[in-house]
């Protein structure tokens, strides 16, 4: 990661930009989903109980990470640009905030998410599936 990347809260004038970053990455992510499930709606929904914080460089949002503080659980952690760590200093800026050890889910499918928390100290602690959708999760939750 640059030293120029800045790890903040977001501010409401740019939530329209992490909702495009938040649908571009599933559509182009859970490829075995149909595009059109992924909307913008569902960002904003999450976003009123959930803390936003963002990597910006220059100006530009590049990733974002949504927590919900009273589970201290990542709802979501997507960036636009891999490889530069960011995604690494979300997290870390994310377990630096909460109060405890944090949790999340991940489709059983999503392995590069799988392998990514793993490297991070986090341990698949549950197995399950959303009834409606009929997809299969892992519940992680950070070592402590």
């Amino acid at each position: 990661m640059t030293g120029s990347v800045q790890i903040r809260r977001a501010r409401p004038e740019e939530l329209g930009a992490c909702a495009d970053i938040y649908v571009a990455v599933l559509r182009e992510t859970f490829t075995w989903q149909p595009p059109e499930r992924h909307r913008h709606g569902d960002f904003f929904r999450a976003a009123r109980e959930e803390e936003i914080y963002v990597a910006v460089e220059d100006g530009r949002i590049l990733g974002l990470a949504a927590f919900y503080r009273p589970q201290n659980f990542l709802h979501s952690l997507y960036m636009s640009v891999r490889g530069r760590g960011l995604g690494k200093a979300l997290l870390d800026h994310v377990r630096s905030v909460a109060d405890g050890p944090v949790a999340l889910k991940v489709q059983a499918l999503n392995l590069r998410a799988q392998a990514f928390y793993a490297r991070e100290g986090f341990i698949c602690t549950e197995r399950g599936r959303d009834l409606g959708s009929d997809v299969d999760w892992l519940r992680y939750v950070a070592e402590t």
